[in-house]
């Protein structure tokens, strides 16, 4: 898995951070990430497997996420 975590200090605030973030996740991957509002108010927005597989489709990210894939033993 993994996380981010929306921006208090983002334009319109965490809400808004959360999602445009989720927003773009889900027109990268074709899937929409899960988003949950944590007791202390941060947001954070969680990609699976599949998200991170997705990414994959854009050179950019390919070398990262095969590495962290690496990494993190998944």
């Amino acid at each position: 898995m993994g996380f981010a975590v929306a921006r208090a200090d983002a334009p319109g605030g965490r809400e808004a951070d959360a999602e445009r973030l989720a927003a773009v996740i889900k027109v990268l991957t074709g899937w929409e990430p899960k988003v949950y509002q944590k007791s202390d108010g941060k947001i954070e927005i969680v990609c699976t497997r599949a998200h991170l597989e997705g990414f994959r489709r854009f050179a950019e990210l390919a070398d990262a996420i095969a590495k962290w894939l690496e990494k993190t033993g998944r």
